[in-house]
């Protein structure tokens, strides 16, 4: 589906291979974006005390943990939100000890990851100190779920049941799809389904600085310090708080944007210079190229708005 939202209003949209307006998508990683909106709503109403509250702090029942080191007690919530803590995770990296594809074969997700050991930094990988923004960015899928399972400890209840009273309802989603992990909670890292209409909703809460009908959803503060960059992954890419940060070009001029972003090319765009939100879901999971196709569609409705 492809979905344009211009100035708060449903611009146009599209349905392929049989989907339509009530078909509900799995978008695979966007779901970490929505997670970071709970952190926040969860701030917000005093139940998580920061971005800067230390991890290990919520899972004592965890420990005594593998790979024992002094600095993982100094692992904050923002490093999971940056994708940046010291923990050896690297969904990228098939070797990595932390790769998702590994987490999936055991029980306790969360475990997995606090267990995981403190990656190393040799000469030719920049050191955090030495990265922009302070940071170290290494995709880790783990680090979301933990985030869900310290978020369903924090606010002492259920995840889903959360994200429907603080999120979804004030917006008017009303469906939504979760997967879980072995132990229960939440896949906070993955597979949210819903709706093309029901993503550009989130786009367009943070296109409105958290509001909705003169409501105040997510605190202004969080939102802009969400889609504030904190984390370089490329040349051409930052990353906010579980938000991609990107420049798309079209008809000779620059349109920054915020994305959410999951595999197959699923992406909810909000380029705030446009007061636009774009939706794109996909199912090119096992494509090459899944995310530039994506692009290129983006690069289309630029064109179409900006001609």
């Amino acid at each position: 589906s492809v979905g344009v939202v211009r100035r708060g209003r449903l611009a146009w949209e599209r349905y392929f291979n049989g989907a339509d307006a009530a078909t509900l998508h799995n978008t695979r990683s966007a779901t970490k974006t929505v997670t970071g909106m709970l952190i926040g709503a969860a701030i917000d109403r005093g139940l998580i005390p920061s971005a800067q509250a230390p991890v290990l702090t919520y899972f004592k029942d965890r420990e005594p943990l593998a790979n024992p080191d002094p600095r993982k007690a100094k692992i904050t919530i923002e490093d999971f939100l940056t994708m940046s803590s010291l923990l050896e995770c690297d969904d990228e990296n098939q070797f990595s000890r932390g790769n998702e594809e590994r987490m999936y074969l055991v029980e306790d997700w969360v475990k997995f990851a606090l267990d995981l050991p403190i990656r190393g930094f040799p000469d030719w990988v920049t050191k955090p100190a030495a990265s922009p923004h302070g940071r170290s960015f290494s995709y880790c899928t783990a680090g979301v779920v933990t985030l869900g399972a310290l978020l369903e400890r924090a606010v002492k209840k259920p995840v889903p049941d959360f994200a429907r009273e603080a999120l979804f309802a004030p917006i008017g989603l009303e469906k939504a799809g979760w997967q879980f992990t072995p132990l229960g909670t939440a896949m906070t890292g993955g597979g949210l389904q819903l709706a093309t209409r029901d993503l550009a909703r989130l786009g367009q809460l943070y296109l409105d600085g958290g509001a909705w009908s003169g409501r105040q959803v997510l605190p202004k503060a969080w939102v802009a310090e969400s889609v504030r960059a904190h984390a370089q992954v490329d040349d051409r890419t930052e990353y906010g708080y579980l938000w991609w940060l990107r420049t798309f070009e079209a008809g000779g001029k620059k349109h920054a944007a915020f994305l959410m972003q999951g595999a197959g090319g699923n992406k909810v765009a909000v380029f705030p210079d446009l007061q636009m939100v774009v939706v794109v879901t996909a199912t090119n999971f096992r494509e090459r190229g899944a995310h530039e196709l994506s692009d290129k569609v983006l690069v289309a409705v630029l064109e179409a708005v900006t001609e």
